[in-house]
C-alpha cells in the first residue's frame, strides 16, 4: 500500500511555495487591516446546520459531514467561511449596531472539486461588510478585491458584474416552483443554453422569452440598455439595472468592466449584485463576491451584507518569490559552548542552523558560520 499518496485534488505545499503563500496572505490581511477590516478566525468544524442554510443544495454537496462523538449531532467540515462570519456578526458581535467590517484567511474543504484543476482544500481569503445596504458598500468591497489581486501580481484584470435579483424576479413572476427555479438557476449558472431554452419553453410569455434571452445579455455597458428593452418592466429588474449602471460608472478605470445578466456563479445565499474578477491566463474567476443581505437571519440578526473571497492557491504560480535569508552555520561540536550566542543571534532575527553532518554551504543554505574567537564568538563567511 502506497500510504504516501494523497487523495485526489489534495496537495502538499512545499517550503519555498509555502513561504510565498504565507507572505501573500500576510500582505492581504495587512491591506484589509488598513481599510478597517478586523480579522476573525472561525473553527474548521462546527454543527452542519450552522454551516448550511436550508435549501442551499450547492453548499450542502460541497460539505463533508460526520457524527460528533460527544453530542451525537451531525458536524460539518466547513466548505465556505462566509456563513461562519455571518454567524459571528449576527450572534457574537450582535452588540454592534453600525457597520462591521470583517476579514479572514483559512482553509476550507470541499467534498467534490469545483473544477477539473481545482483543489479540494482551497485557502480562502476574504473580506465582508455588514450593516449598510447602499451601493457604496459594494463599491468598497469590489475596489478592495481588485486591489488585493493587483497587489498579488495579477495583471489585466476584468470585472464582470451581474445581479441575481433579475433572475429571481423573473422566476417569481413566472410562478416557478422551487424545483423548477433550481433547475433553471443551475442551467444558467453552467451557461447551458440548450437546457435553459428547454426549461423556459414550458412557460408562458413574456417569461419564456425573458429567461431565454438572459444568456445573451452580456458585454459592455450597452447591454444594460438592451436589457431594459427586452426584459419585462418589473420594478425589481429596473432597480437591479439601475444598480449595475451606477456601480459600473463608479468603478470606471479600476478594471475592464463587463456585464453578464446570467452571471449566477455565486453561492445560493447571494441575493443581489454579484461580481467576479478574471485575468488573462486563468480560465476561471480569480475572486468572486456579491451581496447576501439577511444571511444572518437564521442566527438571530438580519443585516445587509456584501463581500468577496478568493482561493490563494489559485495565485501560487504568479506570487512573487520570497528568498529565504541565508543562515549562519554552527558546527555541532560547538553547540554546548555557543548556546548563549546562538540565542542572541536568533533573537536579533538571524537564521542559525546546527550542522550535524559537516554539510556544504549550499546544502545548509548558509553563507556565514559562527566560530570561537579570542573575544568570544565571531561570524565569518562560510564557503
Amino acid at each position: 500500500m502506497r500510504n504516501w499518496l494523497l487523495p485526489e485534488h489534495i496537495a502538499d505545499i512545499l517550503p519555498a511555495t509555502a513561504r510565498q503563500v504565507e507572505s501573500a496572505k500576510a500582505a492581504m490581511l495587512d491591506l484589509f487591516r488598513s481599510a478597517g477590516y478586523e480579522l476573525v478566525s472561525p473553527p474548521l468544524i462546527e454543527y452542519a446546520d450552522s454551516l448550511i442554510s436550508e435549501g442551499d443544495d450547492a453548499l450542502d454537496l460541497k460539505t463533508f459531514k460526520l457524527v460528533d462523538q460527544l453530542s451525537g449531532r451531525q458536524l460539518g467540515l466547513r466548505a465556505d467561511i462566509t456563513p461562519q462570519v455571518a454567524r459571528i456578526d449576527a450572534h457574537l458581535l450582535s452588540g454592534r449596531q453600525g457597520v462591521t467590517r470583517l476579514c479572514y484567511a483559512g482553509s476550507v474543504v470541499h467534498a467534490l472539486p469545483s473544477g477539473l484543476m481545482s483543489s479540494r482544500e482551497p485557502l480562502q481569503v476574504g473580506a465582508e461588510l455588514y450593516g449598510y445596504a447602499g451601493i457604496e458598500a459594494d463599491e468598497e468591497i469590489i475596489a478592495l478585491m481588485l486591489e488585493v489581486l493587483s497587489q498579488a501580481g495579477v495583471a489585466g484584470l476584468r470585472l464582470d458584474l451581474g445581479h441575481v435579483g433579475i433572475f429571481r424576479a423573473l422566476a417569481a413572476a413566472a410562478g416557478l416552483s422551487h424545483k423548477a427555479t433550481r433547475e433553471l438557476f443551475l442551467a444558467l449558472q453552467g451557461k447551458d443554453v440548450g437546457t435553459v431554452n428547454e426549461l423556459a419553453g414550458r412557460l408562458a410569455e413574456p417569461w419564456r422569452s425573458a429567461l431565454r434571452v438572459l444568456p445573451e445579455l452580456y458585454g459592455p455597458a450597452e447591454v444594460l440598455a438592451r436589457a431594459r428593452a427586452v426584459l419585462p418592466p418589473l420594478p425589481e429588474i429596473d432597480a437591479a439595472l439601475d444598480q449595475l449602471a451606477a456601480l459600473g460608472d463608479a468603478l470606471k478605470g479600476q478594471a475592464e468592466i463587463g456585464f453578464d445578466l446570467a452571471e449566477l456563479r455565486g453561492d445560493d445565499y447571494h441575493t443581489g449584485l454579484v461580481y467576479a474578477a478574471y485575468a488573462p491566463g486563468w480560465s476561471e474567476a480569480l475572486a468572486r463576491g456579491g451581496r447576501y443581505d439577511n444571511v444572518g437571519e437564521r442566527f438571530g440578526r438580519a443585516r445587509p451584507a456584501t463581500g468577496f473571497s478568493l482561493d490563494l492557491r489559485d495565485l501560487i504560480r504568479i506570487l512573487p518569490e520570497r528568498d529565504s535569508v541565508r543562515g549562519i552555520r554552527v558546527a555541532a561540536a560547538q553547540l554546548p559552548a555557543a548556546k548563549a550566542e546562538i540565542a542572541r543571534l536568533r533573537a536579533a532575527g538571524e537564521v542559525v542552523l546546527i550542522d550535524y553532518l559537516g554539510e556544504s554551504a549550499e546544502a545548509l543554505y548558509c553563507d556565514r558560520e559562527l566560530i570561537p574567537a579570542a573575544s568570544g564568538w565571531q561570524v565569518v563567511p562560510f564557503n
